[in-house]
């Protein structure tokens, strides 16, 4: 069932037209602490720079995402979880290489991954911080890591951190 839930968001993320305002979209895979996830993103470009120094400039976009845990252990529990993240990224000037740093609202269909991790409310905390490179003028690859919690306003707060690969596609 996950295989074609991800077919199905990909279909129709690939067949958004820039001609909605959607300036890219993504896909990331990962895993971490027993659980791995699979999230299809959209991206919308902030449609401004700030240099940075003599030598870089900023940029911001936001990015929602539509995203699906599973537990990677015996009757381990699945969830999908709805995201919007403002992302800043930070580019060398005349270089392929950003980093970037994003904190957003993560919405998720349960409290909870398996017994032991249990987030305490459906409504989390998503911050990540990532490198990557673009590949040419449409395509970028990256690397994240993600904690995600609910920042102490429900008990528990059992957080979760993720490693991600991202691939970009940029209208």
């Amino acid at each position: 069932m996950p295989r074609r839930i991800c077919c199905v968001l990909l279909l129709g993320l690939l067949s958004v037209q820039s001609a909605h305002a959607v300036d890219g979209i993504g896909i990331e895979l990962g895993g971490g602490e027993s659980t791995a996830m699979a999230r299809m993103t959209t991206r919308w470009n902030w449609d401004k720079t700030w240099p940075v120094g003599s030598n870089w400039t900023a940029s911001a976009f936001w990015e929602l995402g539509l995203g699906y845990w599973k537990g990677n252990w015996s009757g381990g529990n699945s969830l999908a979880e709805l995201g919007v993240t403002p992302v800043f990224r930070l580019n060398a000037n005349d270089s392929p290489f950003f980093v970037e740093a994003g904190i957003g609202a993560h919405f998720m269909s349960r409290d909870h991954i398996d017994p032991h991790r249990v987030f305490g409310s459906h409504f989390n905390f998503g911050d990540h911080l990532g490198f990557g490179r673009r590949l040419g003028e449409r395509y970028e690859l990256s690397y994240r890591f993600q904690h995600l919690s609910n920042g102490n306003t429900a008990k528990p707060n059992d957080a979760i951190n993720f490693h991600q690969i991202r691939f970009g596609f940029n209208y």
